[in-house]
C-alpha cells in the first residue's frame, strides 16, 4: 500500500462524512498525521481539483473534478447501464420507486434510482449509502452472497438507523436463510419510520452475486397484505430478467455456491 495515496483517500472520505467543510488541524487529527503532510496532501489534492479551500474560512471541501469521476463509475457500471430499463418497467409496473444498489463494504451503494411514476416531488437517491442490515437490498445481496462475505458482514457491528433496524447477529443470520429461501428480502423502517422495501439479488455472468433491484415506498403500500406478495412477484421476476440480461446462467441460483454453509 502506498501510504500517500492511502492518505489522500482518507482525506477525501473525511471532507465527504464529516461536513460540508474542514480545516487542516481538523483533518489532521482525525487521520492522525501531522498538519504539514495533511497541508502537503491538500495542496496536491487542489491542484487536481479534487478538494478546494473556501476564501473566508480557509476550510477545504470536496472539489468540482470529482464529480466527472463518479458520473464515470456509474457510466462504466455494468449492473446500472443494464437496469436502467428494467427499473423504469419495474416502476412503472408496481407504482413505486426503484434502487439498484451493490454492494461497498459494509453499505450498499445506490447505483440507480428509478422515480415512481406518479406522485410528489422526489429527491434523487444515486449515490447514497446505506448500511446493508437496515436495507432490504443489502440483506437480498447478503444472503445470496458466498460463505466469506456473509460472514464478514455479519461479524460487523450491525447498524442503528431507526428503533426497527435488526441488530442481533443471530436473528440476523437466520433472517437471511429467510431470504434466501423465498428470493427476496424486505425492510420494515429499519432505515427510515415510515419507509419500507422489497428486493431481490442479481446475478453476473459468473453467478456470483452482482448487486440487487428493488423498490421503495410507504410501508402501508409495499408490506400491506394484499400488496405485498404482488410486489414480491415482480422484483423477483425484474431481479431474474436483469440477471439474464448481465449473462447469468439460466436458472438463477436459489441455494448458496458450492463449499458455503449455513450461518
Amino acid at each position: 500500500m502506498v501510504q500517500s495515496v492511502h492518505r489522500a483517500v482518507q482525506i477525501l472520505r473525511e471532507l465527504a462524512s464529516g461536513g460540508p467543510r474542514l480545516g487542516v488541524t481538523e483533518l489532521a487529527e482525525r487521520l492522525g498525521v501531522a498538519k504539514p503532510t495533511v497541508h502537503a496532501l491538500l495542496r496536491t489534492l487542489e491542484i487536481e481539483g479534487l478538494v478546494g479551500q473556501d476564501r473566508d474560512s480557509s476550510k477545504y471541501q470536496l472539489g468540482p473534478n470529482l464529480v466527472p469521476l463518479g458520473n464515470a463509475y456509474l457510466d462504466t457500471h455494468e449492473l446500472r447501464t443494464r437496469s436502467l430499463t428494467w427499473a423504469d418497467a419495474l416502476a412503472n409496473r408496481s407504482g413505486e420507486a426503484v434502487w439498484v444498489g451493490v454492494l461497498t463494504g459494509d453499505h450498499v451503494l445506490v447505483v440507480h434510482h428509478a422515480f415512481r411514476p406518479e406522485g410528489a416531488v422526489q429527491i434523487l437517491e444515486v449515490g447514497a449509502s446505506i448500511p446493508w442490515n437496515t436495507c432490504a437490498l443489502g440483506k437480498a445481496i447478503a444472503a445470496s452472497s458466498c460463505a466469506d462475505v456473509r460472514e464478514r458482514l455479519l461479524a460487523g457491528e450491525p447498524a442503528v438507523l431507526t428503533g426497527a433496524s435488526m441488530t442481533d447477529r443471530k436473528a440476523l443470520a437466520g433472517h437471511l436463510e429467510d431470504v434466501l429461501k423465498a428470493g427476496y428480502a424486505t425492510e420494515d423502517q429499519e432505515s427510515a419510520i415510515g419507509e419500507a422495501g422489497i428486493a431481490s439479488p442479481v446475478f453476473d455472468r459468473s453467478g456470483e452475486v452482482a448487486g440487487a433491484i428493488g423498490i421503495v415506498g410507504p410501508v402501508e403500500r409495499l408490506l400491506g397484505e394484499s400488496a405485498r406478495q404482488e410486489l414480491a412477484v415482480a422484483v423477483r421476476e425484474t431481479a431474474r430478467n436483469l440477471s439474464r440480461d448481465l449473462g447469468a446462467p439460466s436458472a438463477t441460483r436459489r441455494v448458496r455456491p458450492t463449499g458455503s454453509r449455513a450461518s
